[in-house]
């Protein structure tokens, strides 16, 4: 609810500010209206990172391109493109949204290049994370080194730039790689989380276009964006879709040509005047990265299977607030009990045990009543022969008004050795093996 909420707001927030654009275009103000046009779309798009309804993105995308055709439009106008404009009629809000002045481009074809740009860069100013995750450094289990690195990576240059002078230079590319489920986007977060600066989260849907050139230029506004906001963190997740390896049988021009501005703009990001822009990225297959792409990053952090220790915590910090009677020493048996499984494999276990005890409240025939310290009673499933157990079933308190006094019991260490019976980790040991295999080679343990 909290997701939706906050979108519902920047839609509303939208919504206001193209009524005040509306009425500075129909006012001939059209610098405020422009500025106004332009924070609308900004608010629209973050606002479609939070709608799920189709039906409304299609119409909310509708209305964004009416929006920004004007926006265009006013652009020429302010720049003297299509002064002979004027003259059209500004009556009301559907009018100024379909009128056109001009032709389409232009009379030198600079606005139309203007307006791409601002299209482009308010496509990508919805990757931009405003709301911070939440997940802070403890919160990851393990894997101090890696930590330790990204900290070096994103922290300090920021709280400590005076240290990264002459030959000392802040990492402008690091790749997280491993197993799926080993916790690489998790990271990710706790960066977005502890890192004092704009933090692009990138996927190859944000990146890819149907459009000729169109994907080009979106790395390229990306990359620019991201130096326009510095201290500013690219996170691109599952990278090897955008960077696989060129050469390789069914690669596209399209895709050739998105691979080669990535490599172009990373090498730029290793400059001295680009601003301070790191690049963070994660995959799965780090051996289908293309090589170019591979050197580009300074740092290659391998991120395993967690350990007993790690595993231990997962457990606890999943189960959370959840009522239940397990102590440190069970925690760390689940731990070295499930060997194999990933950070991905522990958080699904767990989702499996929150559901035992209202299975047990579903299947049981005897209930017993807890009372409680404000005076009320609890209704809570025992066995039968528990010395204040009676006959009852939920149906039956339920048909008796009493639905919201049936609690189901704590969870137990035995609720939890039954769901790992029955799972099976998701990691093979020949994919560990490739991937140990590649840290031997080009990366280094996280």
């Amino acid at each position: 609810m909290g997701d939706l909420g906050g979108g519902l707001a920047i839609r509303e927030k939208a919504i206001a500010l193209v009524k005040d654009a509306v009425d500075k275009d129909k006012s001939a103000d059209y610098p405020a209206a422009f500025k106004l046009y332009m924070s609308a779309l900004d608010h629209f798009t973050i606002y479609l990172k939070y709608e799920k309804n189709p039906m409304m993105q299609q119409t909310v995308k509708a209305k964004f391109m009416e929006y920004l055709e004007r926006a265009e439009e006013l652009k020429k106008l302010i720049d003297g493109d299509a002064a002979t404009s004027r003259a059209n009629p500004v009556n009301s809000p559907d009018s100024a949204l379909r009128a056109k002045p001009g032709g389409k481009n232009g009379a030198n074809g600079k606005g139309d290049d203007d307006g791409e740009s601002a299209k482009m860069k308010s496509q990508l100013g919805g990757a931009i994370v405003t709301e911070k995750p939440d997940v802070k450094w403890d919160d990851v289990a393990g894997l101090e080194q890696a930590k330790a690195a990204l900290k070096e990576a994103v922290i300090m240059p920021v709280k400590f730039p005076q240290f990264f002078t002459g030959k000392r230079k802040a990492w402008s590319g690091f790749l997280l790689y491993g197993p799926p489920g080993t916790g690489k986007s998790y990271l990710a977060k706790a960066v977005a989380t502890e890192a004092d600066s704009t933090f692009f989260s990138i996927s190859s849907s944000d990146l890819v276009s149907k459009w000729m050139g169109e994907s080009e230029k979106l790395v390229n506004n990306l990359f620019t964006l991201a130096r326009e906001r510095a201290p500013s963190i690219i996170f691109i997740d599952e990278i090897d879709a955008l960077c696989g390896a060129r050469g390789e049988g069914g690669e596209s021009e399209a895709s050739r040509r998105i691979k080669t501005e990535i490599l172009v703009q990373m090498q730029g990001v290793g400059a001295s005047d680009s601003g301070r822009v790191l690049v963070l990225a994660a995959t799965n297959t780090p051996y289908q990265l293309d090589q170019a792409v591979r050197r580009r990053f300074d740092k290659r952090i391998y991120i395993p299977l967690p350990d007993d220790a790690a595993r231990a915590h997962m457990f606890k910090v999943h189960l959370g607030d959840t009522p239940h009677d397990l102590v440190q020493a069970d925690f760390d048996q689940l731990g070295a009990q499930a060997e194999g499984f990933s950070g991905s494999d522990i958080d699904h276990v767990v989702k499996d045990v929150l559901y035992e005890p209202v299975r047990k409240t579903q299947e049981a025939t005897h209930f017993k009543t807890v009372p409680q310290p404000d005076g009320t009673e609890h209704y809570v499933p025992c066995s039968p022969g528990d010395p204040a157990a009676w006959p009852c079933t939920l149906e039956t308190l339920a048909d008796k008004g009493y639905a919201s006094q049936v609690h189901p019991p704590k969870i137990t260490k035995n609720d939890f050795v039954k769901v790992l019976l029955k799972a099976r980790p998701t990691v093979a040991k020949a994919d560990l093996e490739v991937h140990e295999r590649f840290t031997a080679e080009f990366g280094e343990e996280g």
